[in-house]
């Protein structure tokens, strides 16, 4: 996996003033092992985690279709 998440990494310089989070990048290698190998994952992580871009960066770079599930109405909408 492309280290996307690292103090040099794409979103690092694509998003003004992104600081890398261990826990949002130990996320992304979850989603990333489990888009590869085609099987779900369920992921619970606490507010600013940066669970979005966890998500989309590995997904978007597998060039597949994934599912997200979201606890609530609210949720859907920021995605």
């Amino acid at each position: 996996m492309i280290d996307d998440f690292a103090a040099d990494g794409q979103l690092a310089k694509a998003i003004p003033g992104f600081k890398p989070r261990e826990p949002q990048r130990q996320m992304a290698k979850a989603v990333s092992e489990a888009i590869e190998a085609s099987r779900p994952l369920v992921v619970e992580a606490g507010t600013g985690t940066g669970k979005t871009y966890a998500y989309l960066a590995p997904a978007l770079r597998a060039k597949k279709k994934v599912i997200i599930s979201t606890g609530s109405k609210a949720l859907q909408d920021q995605l």
